[in-house]
């Protein structure tokens, strides 16, 4: 069987991982290039239809736009929580940001990152569970902000994202999946401020509201 296609993006993204774990940890440490393909071949995964390759770029790209604004005391582990936050995903499961943390907790040590930056990177990926970070939690708000900020989208790419959730769970009824996709809109409606960020909140509050509304509202229809 052929090796599946790499993303148009694979040669740029796995340098921008070398750079990244290059900077991440100590002096001695083993070639970084394996680990970056092993992440991304899991992003490449045929499950995956939203938590592809495009969405760790996407996230990558909104961290980078607001890190010079915010002063996060540790920017290379919200980035390397970035790689790992949807590193193991199975839309069948619940345990999906558990088990990336714990990929995590495994590979980072191996691969020369010291250990208190190696127990961050974990802590941020399982923040992403529910995306409600203690306020001050400068890293968390910072990577929550990025990994939502695909709910701000324009109203076109906004239905794309939700067509592209929806087929991953395909094997789930419409009735059922309506249910559960709507209880996951009112609890991220409920939330007193859905990006924590100064720039988040500017750039992005607004319209993820009004495309989660709107969304709601087709799914009640």
């Amino acid at each position: 069987m052929s090796a599946p296609a790499h993303h148009p993006a694979h040669d740029a993204l796995l340098a921008r991982w070398t750079t990244l774990l290059t900077s991440a940890r100590e002096v001695t440490a083993p070639d970084a290039a394996p680990y970056g393909e092993d992440l991304l071949a899991r992003w490449a995964e045929p499950q995956r239809r939203y938590h592809t390759t495009d969405h760790l770029i996407a996230v990558l790209d909104r961290i980078d736009e607001l890190l010079p604004h915010i002063p996060a005391p540790d920017p290379a582990a919200i980035r390397l929580a970035a790689w790992f936050h949807d590193a193991v995903y199975l839309p069948d499961r619940s345990t999906n940001e558990d088990r990336s943390a714990r990929l995590a907790e495994r590979a980072l040590p191996e691969a020369g990152v010291p250990e208190p930056r190696t127990v961050e990177v974990a802590r941020l990926v399982r923040l992403t569970t529910d995306h409600d970070p203690a306020p001050g939690d400068l890293n968390a708000e910072v990577l929550c902000d990025a990994d939502l900020a695909v709910l701000a989208g324009s109203p076109e790419n906004y239905a794309s994202y939700a067509a592209a959730v929806r087929e991953e769970y395909g094997f789930v009824p419409d009735d059922v999946f309506h249910e559960g996709r709507a209880n996951v809109l009112r609890q991220l409606l409920g939330l007193e401020r859905l990006f924590r960020t100064p720039p988040g909140q500017d750039r992005w509050e607004a319209a993820a509201r009004r495309n989660m509304a709107t969304e709601l509202e087709l799914l009640g229809a």
